[in-house]
């Protein structure tokens, strides 16, 4: 059985992972899979999850914020900010709803601090209109 070798990587982990015979993931354009001896090509990864066979009805699945694959020479390099992998569907898929729920949250937080700060400059360059029609 033809195999490629995949190297997932964020800033802090790094995994090299052999014998893979196929990889399924998401970029913008859909789901797409690839096998060994695949063409060159890159792409960018949606957020949520892929997966990969190590042996025929076997799968392995990844979670990740999104990410940059890159397949060359037959093997595939999958770079993201964090990633967890897990032969288990349901802990893995509660994991990503987990952190997909975080990273609304903080982003929501940041809205509304940003919404905050904006209303203060309005408010001081209002008061320093009226200061200055004043003198």
């Amino acid at each position: 059985m033809k195999t490629f070798t995949m190297h997932v990587q964020s800033a802090t982990q790094y995994e090299r992972i052999e014998g893979v015979t196929s990889f399924v993931g998401e970029d913008e354009s859909g789901s797409f899979g690839i096998r060994a001896r695949h063409e060159r090509m890159t792409t960018a990864l949606s957020y949520g999850l892929a997966r990969y066979q190590l042996q025929p009805g076997i799968w392995r699945y990844l979670a990740f914020p999104g990410g940059i694959l890159y397949f060359i020479n037959n093997e595939l390099y999958l770079s993201t900010r964090r990633f967890l992998h897990d032969a288990d569907y349901e802990r893995i898929s509660a994991w990503l709803l987990e952190q997909l729920l975080k990273e609304e949250e903080d982003l929501r937080a940041i809205k509304e601090s940003l919404l905050r700060l904006e209303q203060e400059m309005f408010r001081r360059l209002w008061q320093m209109g009226r200061r200055g029609a004043a003198a």
